[in-house]
């Protein structure tokens, strides 16, 4: 049966080529049989021959059209736009994609985050920001591209050189992520005494400063469940700075909070900025949280960037998405899907 639908060509191509001509033929002299494929009227000899057509070739072009027309419209608004920053990139990526089974949720990315900036990747909820963070700190590694800090890259590392470039890295999750069983003091002191040599006054030292630094000084004895969400954020930012991190990474600090705590965490970020300096990355949709706090911004939709840049320039630009987004209007590109 194979061998009655093979075309010149072979198999696939035969097949494609035959349906194209099966569009031009006459009517079928009797219906069934293999008769029908070959009831075409001869066509009178010119002499001339007819010029050559490969239904393959052609339905190939048409399909590569067809997805070039629909990338075009799915990323219409990404103009990828990198407005010039004064400070060079302490965190790349380069053509990063990322797919979990067939979810495909870093499409491309290219994106670069200042040094000594504070710097805020945000976008629509479910697009990719969290999984950003990961691939920073190689809790995750791109399918295909690189992520460079400070030049070096992340997936390329052996494990024990990942280890130590951790330890550039303060992290503030989503919810603090306390230990349950520890005070509020030793979660603190838990990353001098897990990563350094540090003595017991040292450590001290260092943590009572970077507890009255986020406004816990006199807290330490508490428990993770005896705090509130406020807290237990401050506690984690506390912890994240007793290693002086070049680069501090917060995950969504704002969620969970009511809206004076948040504007208080913000300015709390801000201060401790100015104060330590670095690479702060912010993740999150709160568009209050990026007019408070943000240097730089990049916006992040369908995995790749609509564009960045410094953030009054953001906060003027003329992207339909980026403008829907940054002032929070129902109307535009960005819909319920």
């Amino acid at each position: 049966m194979a061998d009655e639908l093979s075309g010149p060509h072979g198999d696939a191509e035969g097949a494609e080529e035959s349906y194209e001509q099966i569009a031009h033929h006459a009517a079928p002299v009797e219906p069934g049989g293999e008769a029908d494929f070959g009831a075409v009227e001869p066509e009178p000899d010119t002499g001339t021959a007819a010029p050559e057509r490969s239904g393959t070739a052609f339905s190939m072009r048409e399909r590569e059209r067809k997805r070039e027309r629909e990338g075009d419209e799915e990323f219409e608004y990404h103009t990828g736009t990198v407005r010039p920053s004064e400070a060079p990139d302490a965190i790349e990526f380069i053509d990063v994609h990322k797919s979990f089974g067939r979810n495909h949720v870093l499409r491309g990315l290219n994106m670069g985050l200042p040094e000594d900036k504070i710097s805020m990747i945000i976008g629509p909820s479910g697009t990719g920001k969290s999984v950003c963070i990961k691939h920073i700190v190689g809790l995750l590694y791109p399918d295909e591209g690189d992520v460079l800090v400070h030049g070096t890259s992340i997936p390329s590392l052996a494990d024990a050189d990942l280890f130590e470039i951790r330890k550039k890295f303060g992290v503030l999750f989503q919810d603090g992520a306390l230990f349950g069983s520890l005070n509020l003091w030793d979660n603190v002191a838990f990353p001098l005494r897990q990563h350094t040599e540090k003595g017991d006054e040292e450590i001290a030292e260092i943590v009572n400063r970077r507890m009255s630094e986020v406004g816990l000084g006199g807290e330490g004895s508490k428990m993770p469940n005896q705090l509130s969400g406020g807290m237990r954020k401050r506690a984690g930012f506390a912890r994240a700075l007793v290693l002086d991190p070049e680069i501090v990474l917060f995950d969504e600090p704002d969620s969970g909070l009511d809206p004076v705590r948040t504007a208080l965490l913000c300015e709390l970020i801000k201060e401790i900025h100015a104060e330590n300096g670095g690479c702060y990355v912010v993740i999150t949709h709160d568009i209050m949280s990026a007019r408070r706090v943000a240097e730089h911004i990049s916006v992040l939709w369908k995995g790749r960037i609509v564009e960045s840049g410094p953030a009054e320039d953001l906060f003027a630009s003329e992207n339909p998405f980026v403008r829907q987004f940054l002032s929070g209007e129902s109307a535009g590109p960005l819909g319920m899907e």
